[in-house]
């Protein structure tokens, strides 16, 4: 995958990345540059920057000279940390406490980004959530649902990273009806915690979520793709949303009979 960036807003550029598995199979990554009311910008996510995307980068932060933060926002989003923290050695650094406990030696901010306290921190800009009634940081090592959700409201644009999915087909197959469609990461069922109450955690905070960010209108997903407003061909983000759960309710519903 070519690495790319993707004006979304005059203030938000999504950047999709190359992220390997075994070093064959490329399933993406993204992170996302916004400029803050301030002037100053902010990194959501890591990523390793060359050729003309680190000139695009370097060119609107005056040199990396203006780059205030990185913000860290997925535990499980870990490869590439080191290194943006050596390419913008001045912005503050902020990660979940698995990239702490990761890398220590690295200097870390005291807050965590799925600390109330940098919500708020960040608030000027920013709205933050992070999902209930799963695991944010997995025993599993397999199981990444969880992030924490951030929406930029200058440019109504959410970045997820693996907690939604957004997949957009190729124009030949809209053309005869498969449509794009968003979701819920397949590891929902063993991301729950094991508990009663965490199906039902989980789907008011999704519903909560709808409503509390209903005017959003674009959305940055890692590994799959951004749907921006100008190429919604389909229904709103808002709807969208609500529709990803009802397809995940045989899920919440079976964890609900099995635990409460």
């Amino acid at each position: 995958m070519r690495p790319r960036i993707i004006h979304v807003a005059d203030d938000f550029r999504n950047i999709r990345g190359s992220f390997k598995i075994g070093g064959v199979v490329d399933i993406g990554t993204q992170a996302s540059l916004v400029r803050q009311s301030s002037g100053k910008f902010v990194f959501l996510d890591s990523y390793t920057f060359s050729g003309e995307v680190q000139r695009e980068v370097l060119e609107l932060t005056n040199g990396g000279a203006d780059v205030e933060a990185i913000l860290n926002v997925h535990p499980f989003h870990t490869v590439f940390a080191r290194k943006m923290h050596e390419r913008f050695p001045q912005a503050k650094l902020y990660g979940t406490a698995r990239h702490a406990s990761r890398f220590p030696e690295l200097p870390w901010e005291a807050l965590r980004t799925e600390d109330p306290e940098l919500h708020a921190l960040f608030a000027e800009d920013f709205d933050f959530s992070v999902p209930r009634g799963v695991d944010f940081i997995s025993s599993n090592e397999n199981v990444h649902f969880s992030s924490v959700l951030v929406l930029h409201r200058a440019s109504k644009t959410i970045h997820v990273d693996d907690t939604l999915m957004y997949v957009r087909l190729p124009r030949p197959m809209r053309v005869i009806g498969l449509p794009d469609a968003m979701s819920f990461h397949p590891t929902l069922a063993k991301a729950l915690e094991k508990r009663a109450g965490a199906a039902g955690d989980f789907r008011g905070w999704a519903e909560e979520l709808a409503e509390r960010w209903p005017d959003a209108e674009n959305l940055c997903a890692a590994h799959t793709a951004t749907l921006v407003a100008h190429k919604n061909e389909g229904a709103s983000i808002h709807t969208r949303l609500l529709t990803a759960l009802g397809k995940v309710e045989g899920k919440l519903a079976a964890h609900e009979r099995k635990y409460g």
